[in-house]
């Protein structure tokens, strides 16, 4: 790497500048698969051709084709960026590694994956970059684009189409292990991360018997646990409505699906899925149409049966939720803002068994709060913090290192009753507050919120860099015990 305002390295296809900024060198959009495009759409993601002379690297690439963010109006908005051709990209912080890129003080990498319900979001959106934690850590991060929706888990393993989305998740980490040294990063010392279906990706990541051997410590921010992988007939299901909605089946559709799948542009298949995920939206349910299936690739079991089977043994793990989940799907639905006692009940009956008694005794420790309100804490509970628990429970009692926190930042003001929603530690993990700017799960950025989250990024940094967090009573976890949960906020 030459050192200078506009960084050059030089990895497997050719070489790439960067930028500086804050002290730490920046290189963005650089792909890692050939474009998802012609006949590559719908197939596993190959190496990206090589190029010569030197390619800027100085801004993100384009989304993956999505759909507005049904968390837009918590997080804050987001101007459509999308592009199929050329999506496949990753982002690389690095603070300043030797010219050679080889010293033995190579640096600890971080490789994380965004949230978004398998359906929004990119590693190269301005609220996940990573210079702060570079900086905090003296570690390399790296963030990435992976395909989403139909695009990424359309479910026809006859044609070879499944799991897509997890494909190119495993094809990043193979790229970090092949060009990491090259920023000055060490393939050897890797943790993987990611927020909500990111922190799902990062952790079934670390359990494959195919990822997993890459992996040294996980990070799962807001993990929606309690979602367990698609079931191949329902995902098969899916995709028989989705073909049939694109006139793909059905009278007068082609028998070749692959080849008109391919035919489709890209805003008909999202307008395709977002019908199809109001067809399959039930209240409660916060799982979209297509994530990622069991027994396909990179699923081959739950986590279940994978911590019993002592895949994630050995690995720092660094988990925890917010106070308040659901609230950033359910505060501003007027369906569950409106509904009735009965009907929350009824939900959470059809939703686990004991269900019902589990409403019960929430509402009746808090006989002041609305039933959607019951209803948010008892779905928080069963979409993430249980499971979250059992994950922390489970790896303590192996003996493995493990930290667990909540987060319960409440934004000021709060006028939609969010209280600590999900998503609301993204700007305090990656310290970068200026990207939120109409943001209601954050409120007012004060000095005080912005020490918060140099507290909080600073403790995140030192886990990937050491594997302890840097935190003031921050302690190993220990199962079933409360007090060894670190609060912020």
């Amino acid at each position: 790497m030459t050192l200078s305002e506009s960084p050059v390295v030089t990895i497997e296809s050719g070489s790439v500048r960067g930028t500086v900024e804050d002290g730490v060198a920046a290189f963005r959009g650089i792909p890692y698969a050939a474009s998802p495009v012609g006949e590559r759409r719908f197939a596993a993601p190959v190496p990206h051709p090589a190029w010569s002379g030197v390619r800027d690297a100085d801004r993100p690439g384009p989304s993956v084709p999505q759909n507005p963010s049904r968390l837009e109006a918590v997080m804050g908005p987001r101007t459509p960026d999308w592009d199929e051709d050329g999506c496949l990209t990753l982002n690389v912080w690095t603070p300043r590694p030797p010219a050679d890129g080889s010293a033995p003080g190579a640096l600890p990498v971080l490789v994380w994956f965004h949230g978004g319900g398998f359906t929004s979001g990119s590693g190269g959106w301005d609220w996940y970059d990573g210079r702060h934690l570079a900086a905090a850590g003296r570690a390399v991060v790296v963030t990435a684009n992976y395909r989403l929706g139909p695009l990424g888990y359309l479910y026809l393993p006859d044609l070879g189409i499944e799991n897509l989305g997890v494909q190119d998740q495993a094809a990043v980490l193979a790229w970090v292990r092949r060009n990491i040294a090259a920023f000055g990063g060490d393939p050897g010392s890797l943790t993987v991360g990611g927020q909500s279906a990111g922190a799902f990706s990062a952790l079934y990541l670390a359990v494959s018997p195919t990822t997993g051997p890459l992996v040294n410590q996980v990070i799962a921010q807001s993990g929606p646990f309690g979602l367990a992988p698609q079931d191949p007939e329902e995902a098969s299901d899916h995709a028989r409505r989705f073909l049939d909605i694109l006139g793909i089946l059905g009278p007068g559709g082609t028998r070749d699906r692959g080849a008109a799948l391919r035919a489709v542009p890209a805003d008909r298949l999202l307008a395709a899925y977002q019908r199809l995920s109001r067809e399959a939206a039930r209240p409660g349910n916060v799982a979209p149409p297509m994530y990622p299936v069991l027994g396909a690739s990179g699923i081959p079991a739950t986590w279940q049966q994978a911590l019993v089977d002592g895949r994630l043994d050995g690995k720092g793990l660094l988990t925890g939720t917010t106070r308040n989940e659901m609230a950033s799907f359910f505060a501003l639905a007027p369906r569950i803002r409106e509904i009735t006692a009965d009907r929350a009940r009824s939900i959470a009956a059809g939703q686990a068994d004991g269900g019902d008694e589990r409403y019960d005794r929430i509402a009746a420790r808090r006989p002041n709060a609305t039933p959607a309100d019951i209803l948010t804490e008892f779905e928080t509970g069963l979409v993430f913090r249980d499971d979250t628990l059992a994950i922390a429970d489970r790896h303590a009692a192996a003996g493995n290192p493990t930290y667990v926190y909540r987060f319960d930042h409440v934004p000021v003001p709060d006028p939609a009753g969010l209280g600590a929603a999900h998503c609301v530690e993204l700007p305090f993990f990656f310290d970068t507050f200026d990207a939120y700017p109409d943001s209601p799960m954050l409120g007012e950025a004060t000095a005080a919120v912005r020490s918060l989250g140099g507290t909080f990024s600073r403790a995140i940094a030192a886990f990937v860099a050491t594997g302890r967090p840097a935190a003031d009573q921050w302690h190993p976890y220990e199962p079933a015990d409360p007090a060894t949960v670190r609060h912020f906020g």
